[in-house]
C-alpha cells in the first residue's frame, strides 16, 4: 500500500484506436480544452504532454495519435509516435469504445502493450451511449485480450467516473518530484495550441475531403503595442487546388466562419483579444513530403 502522504509523479501514455475519445478524456481530466476534438478519425497528429497536478501527485499525460493502418508518410509518423511512447512511461491507459467489440486494431495495440511490459489500465469510454446491462458483457470481451491492472468504465463526455480514474492512476505512480510548475498544463508552445484550434474548426466545418489533407502553420504571433490585442498570422496548407475554394467559400464566407470560431477559442486560451489573419495555400501531396512534414513539426 502506497504512503498517501508522499508525493507521487509519473508519465502516462493514452493510446487507442482513432475516434475512441482520447482527446475528450484529456480535456475532461484537465478541466479545460487543451487538445482538439472531432468526430473524424485521426484528429490528433502529435504527441502532446498534458500536466495534471494535485496536492499529492503530478500526472504527465501523453496524448497520442490514434493507431491505424497508415496510408502516407504522415500516417506512419502518427502511428510510430503513438507506439514509441510506450517505452517512455510508467503507466499505459488503453482507451476503447465501450459501445463496440474488440477489433483487429485493438489486437494490434495489445501486442505492442505486451512487448512494452508496462502496467496497463483499460479505460472503457462512452458508457453514456450504452445500456448499463451491456457493460459487463463488454468488460468480459475486453478481458479476453489481456490481463489489465484495472478496468475503469467511464464517460469522457459527461465526466462520469473520471475522478475515480485519476485516483487509480496515482496508485500506480512511483514517488517522484514535480516535473512541471503547478500552473503548467502542457509542454507545447502557445503557437502549437493555436494552430491546433484553427485546424479543429476546419475539421468541424468542412467536407470529408478536407480534414486529413489540411495543416496549419502559425507564422507570426505578437502583441500589438499599446493595445490589448495579439496579432496571429497563420497559413492553412492544402494538397489540391480544388480544396482551396472549399476552405475560402463563396465570397470568403467559409474562411470568415473558420476564423471567427477559432478566434473565440484562442481568446479564451490567451486571455486577450485576437486579430486572426488566415492565408490559404496549396502544397501538393505535403503528407508525403519529408521536407514539409519536418517544416510542420512532424519529425
Amino acid at each position: 500500500m502506497k504512503d498517501k502522504s508522499r508525493f507521487h509523479s509519473g508519465f502516462v501514455s493514452i493510446i487507442g484506436r482513432p475516434n475512441v475519445g482520447k482527446s475528450t478524456l484529456i480535456n475532461q481530466l484537465l478541466g479545460q480544452k487543451l487538445v482538439i476534438m472531432s468526430d473524424k478519425p485521426q484528429t490528433t497528429r502529435n504527441k502532446i504532454q498534458c500536466v495534471l497536478t494535485r496536492e499529492n501527485a503530478q500526472i504527465v499525460f501523453i496524448d497520442t495519435p490514434g493507431i491505424h493502418k497508415p496510408l502516407h508518410k504522415l500516417g506512419s509518423y502518427m502511428v510510430n509516435t503513438a507506439i514509441n511512447t510506450l517505452a517512455e512511461v510508467d503507466l499505459i491507459l488503453f482507451v476503447c469504445d465501450a459501445t463496440t467489440s474488440p477489433g483487429a486494431g485493438d489486437h494490434f495495440i495489445v501486442e505492442r502493450i505486451e512487448q512494452a511490459k508496462i502496467p496497463t489500465i483499460l479505460v472503457l469510454n462512452k458508457i453514456d451511449k450504452m445500456p448499463k446491462k451491456d457493460l459487463m458483457v463488454k468488460i468480459n470481451e475486453y478481458n479476453q485480450l489481456y490481463q489489465w491492472e484495472e478496468v475503469i468504465p467511464l464517460s469522457a463526455l459527461t465526466g462520469d467516473n473520471v475522478e475515480k480514474l485519476v485516483d487509480v492512476i496515482i496508485q500506480y505512480l512511483p514517488e517522484g518530484p514535480r516535473y512541471y510548475p503547478d500552473e503548467m498544463i502542457t509542454d507545447q508552445p502557445e503557437r502549437f495550441v493555436v494552430a491546433e484550434l484553427i485546424r479543429e474548426k476546419i475539421l468541424k466545418l468542412t467536407r470529408d475531403e478536407i480534414p486529413h489533407s489540411v495543416a496549419i502553420e502559425v507564422t507570426e504571433m505578437r502583441k500589438k503595442e499599446n493595445l490589448d490585442l495579439v496579432y496571429v498570422r497563420a497559413n492553412i496548407y492544402l494538397e489540391r487546388d480544388s480544396q482551396k475554394g472549399i476552405i475560402i467559400g463563396k465570397n470568403g464566407t467559409m474562411l470568415k466562419r473558420i476564423g471567427q470560431e477559432a478566434r473565440e477559442d484562442i481568446e479564451r486560451l490567451l486571455g486577450s483579444k485576437i486579430y486572426l489573419d488566415l492565408w490559404v495555400k496549396v502544397k501538393k501531396d505535403w503528407r508525403n513530403s519529408d521536407f514539409m512534414l519536418k517544416d510542420l513539426g512532424y519529425n
